[in-house]
């Protein structure tokens, strides 16, 4: 009996406080003012989906109602997600969004990327514990823009909100100075019906809560960040975590059998179901010490990699062919550095970038699997820079990123060198393209216009963009943290529905 009453106590509490009901990456709920209908959530691990239901009068005035789906943050942070609710709803300005809050009481002061139902989408903060709430009051930004991707990210006092609707790039929709807001903070995903007696139901996918690092971050003597290996459906753009580490792992390729992915770690390749599940180390022989530029052969059954050996320029980076059940590799470029990037559609010939005679500035070559005398198919001058060259698989094309121009674009050639031609022309500096199984799109990176054009450092706001195989406008479809190590590599699935790719994040 004594027992019996001890659990109907303690899921009471929990009824009550709401704080300790984990969901997905979350370890605590509240309802927040006490709102006559309580919320509640849902995660979904196939979709990695949240659902979220909640009432409340209003986040708004000197006091707030709502539910709160939140983690106990420290530090610097960027928070991202998408946000659709589900109905039309019964008030305009129901609301649903990213908070970050000082503690769970009703009067506390935070700072919100808001969504609301008339598709308003602003900053909006309280400055202190009872003040009144506060927004810019900027109709550039308000009735009609209906952003459904949303991210904060804390920079010291600063905040800062970016939003987007599928396909585009952020924008800056606001920032604010919050002078009181600790370092220490509740951080989560929110929904208020505006309307107490009403629940107001939403969906919540891509959730990621990253955690970066200054610009002078040296990963050499303070560690490398953390790595999340994602998919994501191309169509819809809904990604899935397979597998995390706190340590470095890098560039994944997509097996032949569409079941499992392939990437480098600790010196060495692993493959892991796309499900997620237990990695197994492929067998290389004696190449122990693979940097991130690998990749499988259009028949399936080679695997070229890059391996350093050591005391040779560059850090004796050279490209090796082994078959893709593993095996000993066969040498293909004896000077270095070289790094493979692309296999022919004939599986005979490579394309690789290498530095050669000692001049520091990289070109893109051509050679047989069987070795022997390389083809220059560039002849960059000083301060150009190219990389991650590629073949269609139709073979008419390869395709690479070269700074040229000055940015760093996505550009083309014929198999010999000619007929140069540059794909893309906006202000960010685009990097390794990949061209879909079936010819139709190229996926590659993005890094900011401030970022080093002839570099793809890591740990970056990027995004991943795709664009017709001819050309065209590009088309966002993921906002992540990351860069060196994200996409390096082809990564399409077999069937060009998915792609997959890495993600950064401290703890």
């Amino acid at each position: 009996m004594k027992k019996l009453l001890f659990v109907i106590f303690i899921m009471t509490v929990c009824r009550v406080s709401g704080q300790v009901s984990p969901a997905g990456i979350f370890s605590y709920n509240a309802n927040i003012g006490n709102p006559k209908i309580p919320g509640s959530s849902a995660f979904d691990p196939i979709n990695q989906s949240y659902s979220l239901k909640g009432s409340g009068y209003n986040i708004w005035f000197d006091r707030d109602e709502f539910y709160f789906l939140y983690n106990k943050i420290k530090g610097d942070f960027i928070l991202t997600a998408n946000f659709e609710f589900q109905g039309k709803g019964t008030n305009a300005h129901r609301k649903i969004g990213w908070m970050v809050r000082e503690s769970t009481d009703e009067k506390s002061s935070h700072i919100s990327g808001v969504l609301h139902g008339d598709g308003l989408t602003v900053m909006q903060w309280r400055v202190s514990t009872g003040a009144a709430m506060r927004d810019p009051e900027d109709e550039l930004f308000a009735k009609g823009s209906a952003y459904n991707i949303i991210q904060i990210e804390r920079s010291g006092k600063r905040f800062i909100l970016r939003a987007a609707h599928t396909g585009e790039p952020f924008n800056v929709i606001g920032s604010h100075e919050m002078e009181n807001m600790p370092d220490d903070v509740l951080a989560g995903l929110f929904i208020c019906s505006h309307d107490p007696g009403v629940t107001e139901e939403a969906t919540v996918w891509n959730v990621r809560i990253d955690k970066p690092v200054s610009d002078n971050y040296d990963p050499g003597k303070e560690g490398y960040l953390g790595c999340r290996l994602e998919t994501m459906t191309v169509s819809d753009g809904k990604r899935k975590i397979i597998f995390e580490k706190p340590s470095r792992f890098e560039a994944p390729n997509w097996m032949p059998d569409g079941k499992r992915l392939l990437f480098n770690m600790d010196g060495s390749l692993y493959t892991i179901p796309v499900t997620g599940g237990e990695t197994v180390k492929l067998n290389t022989g004696f190449a122990n010490n693979l940097n991130n530029d690998h990749g499988i052969s259009f028949d399936g059954k080679w695997l070229a990699i890059s391996h350093g050996r050591q005391g040779l320029p560059g850090g004796g980076s050279s490209v090796y062919v082994l078959p893709l059940k593993g095996g000993k590799p066969r040498l293909i470029t004896e000077n270095t550095p070289s790094y493979w990037h692309g296999w022919a559609p004939n599986n005979k010939e490579l394309v690789y970038v290498a530095q050669r005679n000692g001049i520091p500035v990289y070109n893109i070559y051509r050679n047989s699997i069987k070795g022997g005398k390389e083809v220059a198919l560039t002849n960059n001058k000083s301060g150009e820079h190219v990389d991650g060259c590629e073949y269609s698989p139709d073979g008419k094309y390869i395709y690479y990123n070269g700074s040229h121009t000055g940015k760093m674009h996505i550009w083309r050639m014929k198999p010999d060198g000619s007929a140069r031609e540059e794909l893309t022309s906006e202000e960010y500096n685009d990097w390794f393209p990949h061209i879909s199984p079936d010819g139709k799109w190229i996926l590659f990176i993005s890094f900011s216009a401030d970022v080093d054009p002839n570099s793809h450092p890591s740990y970056k706001r990027v995004m991943l963009r795709i664009m017709p195989y001819g050309g065209g406008q590009p088309k966002t479809i993921a906002y992540l943290y990351g860069g060196q190590g994200t996409i390096n590599v082809p990564s399409w699935s077999p069937d060009s529905r998915e792609v997959a790719f890495v993600s950064n994040s401290g703890k």
